[in-house]
């Protein structure tokens, strides 16, 4: 792929996603799903969890579902936002961009590491580096997170939990239409539309596409380029055969690109030299400033795309599912770190790099009937994921890229290269193979009582290379200098590792009355051991394990008014695959920080969550979800010199919480309105082990709100929403970058947006 993606590619495809709806208005508020607070009582959340459709409430885990209507009514744009929506749950933008739950999940990159949770999208694993799975919320039915070590019923295993994505399936002998658009402040601009087409009888095709970008409040003032701008684009296809009610195929496509221009911005500790002239240039450094000097310009695009085959069959009272996939991911990234002019001032002013992957995996399962005495779900599972990356560090370390005569310097320090080696630029090659067994099984023992025994053998294959490769300075630098490597190259350049693990998991449950359950979870998880490349030097690193148990009741209440589902948790992990602050040569003869990859001896994360559910009249529902996480390393000694035990995790808040109020009601005219109100909020916490003070992340809470009208034929809404309703201020990451001093992430989330959408259904 080349910089940025294959534009001729993401044309095409767009192009072919979007060709039934490209004469259409757009916009992300339209959904399928009905109004909630339209009907008496709390609605029963259907999700299939154990591979079969059953009520959230009958389910003996703890899982928090998010409807598409939900996500919504929201107003978020991004699928990372759902942090925001299920406490617990939190997405780390720094650390090989992955989501944790409670309190667990990878904080470290490395290419051979598996994420802690993981992202399945229609029963697909998405597990590319550095892509969270999803791009541009368009047509989702539901997402369901489920909590705890996940791996009796899923292809991939997980020790922290999985977020399932179900899209909203085509629909036969029916022609749909929704689309909508909206427009906000920041030059917020959102399209979104979905058709569903009837394709004779037996089939039916559904597309959505979506287009949405925001600008930035950031400033690069010597590019006069504004800092923090985003753009998503993409669709999804799917078409559905059924020529019986037994037999089914799902054919999906999709693809997805997003651009952003959200980078390092300084915060304090800059030379003294730097910080003077940051301000001569109109730059102030702090906590909340956004704005940068930078002589180059940082950007990340990345790209997600695929297809999937969805074949299902009904053998008497048996259901067989296979479930095949190819996908390819791009991640392409120019973030240089100057923070000056580069007359002035550089550090590392060309920083790029270049990830494609692809990867093919095939599900296959097989469920019994329910009611019987033993009910089952056995399968297997096959996954291949390969990645290639290719990196360019070239580095001033403090010099001016140019002199005062306007001549460039003619050497620089390759900090992806190696001492010796005639390259500038390295090569990284992973292979991630894994096989697994997988099955459970449920024993009705009597009417109100049920043991749940489930287990999975996992193989698992990985592999990493590191080669160095020269890369022609010209068209990035504008001009070919030399380079000086900044550390030896590694002994051992490629690395392989095997490794394979059985899990269980032990569930009973009691059926107190029809409306009430408790059950107990005892389980236990695997995450495979991986190599890595750390300053050129060999670093693999050993499997990660975690044993958890979970205690709970799920209940409803006053005619189904009143839902309260409550439970406590506790995991101890055992060699954790996580970050460590480490120091490599710097080619200069000096050394730099950076973060690595490596196991902590124990970690242990426990704690309440609770969610309450009220409808107490037609046309009103209120929602509250809370959950208190005291995650913190038992033993975690770096180097022998630094002891982490008893520190926090990072990216882990104690306490976080949400809550949501809906309101509806219909007028005798057939005109009707609807309000909506949400606020989540989570208590502070800190981005890099060990907790130092400069990584902390202050407590804050966002509100939103979005007022609905609808016209009595139904076909036609308008309304006006608010985001972060109370311009809430946050930083997303914190980063103490050697003699550049600190710097931090922003998200454009970062502040107030308010607008207007109108949305039709046809």
């Amino acid at each position: 792929m080349t910089r940025f993606g294959s534009m001729v590619r993401s044309r095409t495809v767009w192009a072919l996603l979007l060709a039934g709806t490209a004469v259409l208005p757009l916009s992300a508020q339209a959904q399928d799903a009905k109004d909630p607070a339209a009907e008496d009582g709390l609605q029963d959340i259907v999700i299939t969890a154990q591979r079969r459709e059953e009520r959230v409430q009958d389910v003996p885990l703890s899982i928090q579902s998010v409807t598409g209507e939900a996500l919504a009514q929201s107003g978020y744009t991004d699928f990372t936002d759902l942090q925001y929506l299920v406490p617990g749950v939190q997405y780390d933008p720094t650390q090989g961009a992955a989501f944790q739950i409670r309190g667990v999940g990878s904080t470290s990159f490395d290419f051979s590491n598996a994420k802690s949770v993981s992202v399945v999208v229609d029963d697909v694993v998405m597990d590319g580096q550095r892509a969270n799975g999803l791009i541009g919320m368009v047509d989702i039915g539901r997402v369901d997170v489920l909590k705890g070590p996940q791996g009796t019923l899923f292809g991939k295993n997980s020790t922290s939990g999985v977020i399932a994505v179900s899209t909203n399936r085509p629909v036969l002998d029916t022609f749909s239409l929704r689309a909508s658009a909206s427009y906000g402040e920041h030059n917020e601009r959102i399209l979104n539309a979905t058709v569903n087409v009837p394709l004779g009888s037996i089939a039916a095709l559904r597309i959505s596409g979506f287009d949405q970008a925001q600008d930035g409040f950031g400033k690069n003032v010597t590019l006069d380029r504004l800092v923090g701008s985003t753009h998503d684009y993409g669709g999804r296809a799917r078409l559905l055969v059924e020529p019986s009610s037994t037999f089914s195929i799902l054919l999906s496509a999709d693809y997805a690109h997003h651009w952003d221009s959200s980078v390092r911005t300084p915060v304090s500790g800059q030379p003294a030299a730097v910080t003077a002239m940051l301000r001569e240039l109109g730059v102030f450094p702090g906590p909340k400033s956004a704005d940068t000097a930078d002589g180059s310009f940082g950007e990340i695009a990345t790209e997600e795309w695929g297809t999937s085959l969805n074949i299902t069959a009904k053998l008497g009272s048996y259901e067989l599912r296979s479930i095949s996939a190819l996908r390819f991911t791009g991640y392409n990234n120019s973030t240089p770190v100057n923070l000056l002019p580069l007359d002035k001032y550089a550090y590392i002013p060309f920083n790029l790099g270049e990830l494609d992957t692809d990867k093919v995996s095939q599900e296959i399962h097989l469920a019994s009937p329910t009611g019987g005495f033993v009910e089952y779900v056995v399968g297997a599972f096959y996954n291949r994921l390969h990645a290639r990356q290719t990196q360019l560090q070239w580095a001033t370390l403090g010099q001016p890229l140019y002199r005062p005569d306007g001549t460039p310097l003619p050497t620089l320090y390759a900090l992806t290269g190696a001492i010796g080696v005639n390259a500038n630029a390295s090569l990284f090659d992973t292979v991630n193979e894994t096989a697994a067994a997988f099955g459970q099984l449920k024993f009705n023992l009597a009417p109100r009582l049920s043991l749940t025994l489930g287990g999975r053998y996992t193989k698992d294959w990985n592999a990493q290379r590191l080669t160095f490769i020269t890369i022609d300075p010209l068209p990035i630098a504008g001009y070919r200098p030399a380079f000086v490597g900044s550390s030896a190259a590694p002994a051992y350049p490629y690395g392989k590792v095997t490794g394979d693990n059985f899990s269980y998991r032990v569930s009973p449950e009691w059926q107190i009355t029809d409306n009430a359950m408790l059950y107990a979870t005892y389980s236990t998880g695997y995450k495979p051991a991986g190599i890595a490349f750390v300053g050129n030097k060999y670093n693999p690193y050993r499997a990660e394990t975690v044993k958890a148990f979970e205690l709970g009741i799920k209940s409803e209440w006053f005619d189904r008014r009143l839902r309260v589902n409550l439970g406590m948790f506790r995991s101890d992990f055992t060699d954790f695959q996580t970050t460590i602050l480490t120091t490599i040569p710097d080619g200069a003869g000096g050394v730099i920080q950076t973060t690595a990859i490596g196991n902590a001896g124990g970690l242990r994360s426990q704690g309440v969550e609770g969610e309450i559910a009220i409808a107490p009249v037609r046309g009103v529902s209120l929602t509250g979800n809370f959950t208190y996480t005291d995650g913190h390393f038992t033993d975690y000694v770096y180097n022998k010199t630094t002891d982490y035990t008893g520190t926090r995790l990072t990216n882990s808040p104690d306490w976080a919480a949400s809550v949501a109020a809906d309101f509806s009601h219909e007028f005798a005219s057939g005109f009707s309105a609807r309000a909506h109100v949400d606020y989540a909020w989570r208590n502070d916490y800190w981005t890099v082990v060990g907790q130092p003070e400069y990584s902390r992340v202050p407590s804050y809470g966002l509100a939103n709100a979005r007022v609905t009208f609808t016209l009595p034929d139904r076909n036609v809404e308008f309304g006006a929403y608010a985001r972060n309703l109370f311009d809430t201020y946050f930083s997303t990451g914190w980063q103490n970058y050697g003699a550049v001093g600190l710097l931090h992430y922003t998200s454009p989330g970062a502040r107030r947006t308010a607008g207007g959408f109108v949305n039709f259904r046809f």
